[in-house]
């Protein structure tokens, strides 16, 4: 036997098992491709990338239509949330706001000290 032919043959079962491993490696990763596409809804697709569930069933149209309104509705409350959200905005950064406050811190504001009356009593209780 040719010494060179019997080099390579130790290394022939090592490449045999590593085609083997390559092979498994993509079956499986075509296999949960494929899985991952059922659990998550999208279409599969054949070998030359046609359709295997062509067309939608009725089900699957009303599902749309569902979905449909709710995101119409969703959009709509997001919209009304929006402009409550601007009004708030608009009151609290209103001058007249930060008026109506003073206006109350004045008339909580105790005569004869001068602090509002809340400091005032707590200040009576320490002395």
């Amino acid at each position: 036997m040719d010494p060179n032919l019997a080099g390579i043959l130790d290394y022939v079962p090592l490449i045999i098992t590593g085609v083997v491993v390559i092979s498994l490696a993509g079956i499986l990763a075509s296999w949960n491709s494929t899985r991952m596409k059922i659990k998550n809804g999208y279409p599969l697709e054949g070998m030359w990338g046609q359709s295997l569930k062509p067309g939608m069933g009725s089900e699957a149209q009303q599902r749309v239509t569902l979905l449909t309104q709710e995101n119409a509705q969703l959009r709509a409350e997001l919209s009304s949330l929006k402009d409550r959200m601007a009004n708030v905005e608009r009151i609290v950064t209103d001058g007249g706001f930060h008026l109506t406050q003073a206006i109350e811190a004045l008339r909580d504001t105790d005569t004869d000290t001068g602090l509002p009356l809340a400091r005032g009593r707590a200040r009576e209780k320490v002395l």
